[in-house]
């Protein structure tokens, strides 16, 4: 269990490992070699706070199925452990981004002198702009 908050945990049991083949250039190796890893780990709703899974769901993006299964494919490096390594990291890293808890925004109301201040503003450029419109000539 690897704690990412006080009441978010990350079980290491959970997580489903498997290599596969990775894709793009390299020719013959890439072709017989299972060097990318595809991490899997599924998310229990019973097992974190709403808040959290909101967040999760908001910041995994197309990583999360609708199956409730987060899928993340490490391919990067040459090495099976090396991109083993990689997916975890990232599974963590999303896991920390998503425990963060943003401040609940309060609502505030602007004084009464700072209303008057921006009125008497505005009314002074208008004034201002009306001076440099050209003179009314009455016949």
């Amino acid at each position: 269990m690897i704690s990412i908050a006080e009441t978010i945990f990350l079980d290491e049991s959970k997580i489903i490992y498997q290599a596969v083949r990775s894709s793009g250039p390299g020719g013959q190796h890439v072709n017989k070699v299972s060097t990318a890893i595809m991490l899997k780990y599924v998310v229990k709703f019973q097992d974190y706070p709403i808040w959290f899974l909101t967040q999760l769901k908001k910041n995994a993006g197309s990583l999360f199925s609708k199956n409730d299964e987060i899928t993340i494919k490490a391919q990067s490096f040459r090495s099976q452990s090396r991109n083993k390594d990689d997916a975890f990291q990232r599974l963590v890293a999303l896991f920390k981004q998503s425990a963060i808890r943003s401040k609940k925004r309060i609502k505030t109301v602007p004084s009464r002198s700072s209303n008057e201040k921006r009125i008497s503003v505005k009314k002074k450029l208008s004034s201002k702009k009306s001076l440099r419109k050209p003179p009314i000539l009455d016949d």
